[in-house]
Parts: structure tokens; C-alpha cells; sequence
């Protein structure tokens, strides 16, 4: 029987995936076969004996201090794509709430009186230049939305293998000098 302590909040339906009959989920062990984690800062945790492996809940991995497990032989995963699609999502949430200021332009659109054909161009991400920094698991799916939306969309990626399959609408740059400056904005998915 392996015990797994979760430092943060875990969905049930994840939880649900382990065997009980091999698995114990306990958030207040204090000698854990394995931690789960999200958000939690680890870099002051003092490591159990007990710990085998650290399975990160997302991308990223610097909130766990790397190098003190390699010493210590804790295995160290994460499960990159995981949460594509939300980061995605807020991705393109944040592109059209600074395209739209959404919060001033409930009060611009009560004086646009007879401005027709100017208003589009004004607020609208259609059209407009989007440069992709990092074509992973999130950037590619960031991407693929922006040419839904009608974006122009430059990605930049030095490690994307050659002849990886982007969907048409999405070109590679690889020099960010060209890209910045005909970006109209710039998302960034890349380690931190």
C-alpha cells in the first residue's frame, strides 16, 4: 500500500483513478510514498524519508525544488497538457478583454452614437497580429484559436521538431526581432 499526500486540492475525478486497494490519499501524512501538487510552494518543505516521487498537477515544475530531489533520488513528473485547454481559454479571454476593455466599454458604448464603421476596428482581435512565444501543448492549441478568430498568427518555437503539423494560418518565425514589432500582442508559453 502506497500513501500519497496532496499539498493542494485535487479533483475527485482524478483522485477516483487510483486503486484503493493499492493507494491511500491522505493530505496529513506526515511519511508519504508520493505527493501530488498544484500550486504549492515546495522549495522549503522538508522532504520525508518516506518519499519516492512528486507528480506535479500541471506544466510547470517551478514550484518543486528539482535539484534537491535528484539528490535526495525523489523522481520528480509533471503531466504537461493537462490543463491546455483552460490556460487556452484564459489565453484568449485576456486577448479579448484587452482588445475589448471590456469594463470601460460598457460606458464607450453608451457614446458611440453613429460611429458604424469605425467601431470594429477599434475592438475587434480579427485582423489583428498575434505572436505565439513557445508551440507546446498550449501554444499550439492558443494558436489554432486565434485563427479561428480571424488573428493573424506568428509562432516562434527554436525546438519545434522539423515538419511538425500546424494547422493552416499558423506561420513560424524564429526571430523574435521580426516578430515584436508586427505583433500586435504577444502570449508567452514557455518554462519559467
Amino acid at each position: 500500500m502506497f500513501t500519497v499526500k496532496t499539498l493542494n486540492k485535487i479533483s475527485n475525478v482524478g483522485l477516483s483513478k487510483f486503486d484503493e486497494a493499492k493507494y491511500t490519499i491522505d493530505d496529513n501524512t506526515q511519511s508519504p510514498d508520493a505527493i501530488m501538487v498544484r500550486s504549492a510552494a515546495m522549495h522549503d518543505m522538508e522532504m520525508p524519508e518516506s518519499l519516492l516521487a512528486i507528480a506535479r498537477a500541471g506544466a510547470g515544475v517551478n514550484n518543486i525544488p528539482i535539484p534537491k530531489c535528484t539528490d535526495l533520488g525523489i523522481a520528480v513528473f509533471n503531466t504537461p497538457g493537462a490543463n491546455a485547454n483552460a490556460v487556452k481559454e484564459l489565453v484568449i479571454c485576456g486577448l479579448l478583454l484587452a482588445s475589448r476593455k471590456v469594463t470601460k466599454a460598457i460606458d464607450w458604448c453608451k457614446t458611440i452614437k453613429d460611429e458604424g464603421d469605425n467601431v470594429g476596428k477599434t475592438v475587434e482581435i480579427k485582423g489583428k497580429t498575434l505572436a505565439v512565444i513557445g508551440l507546446g501543448a498550449i501554444g499550439r492549441l492558443v494558436s489554432e484559436a486565434a485563427v479561428d478568430l480571424g488573428m493573424n498568427v506568428i509562432g516562434y518555437d527554436p525546438f519545434l521538431p522539423a515538419g511538425a503539423s500546424l494547422k493552416p494560418g499558423i506561420t513560424v518565425n524564429n526571430n523574435l526581432d521580426e516578430i515584436f514589432p508586427v505583433a500586435d500582442y504577444i502570449t508567452l508559453h514557455v518554462p519559467l
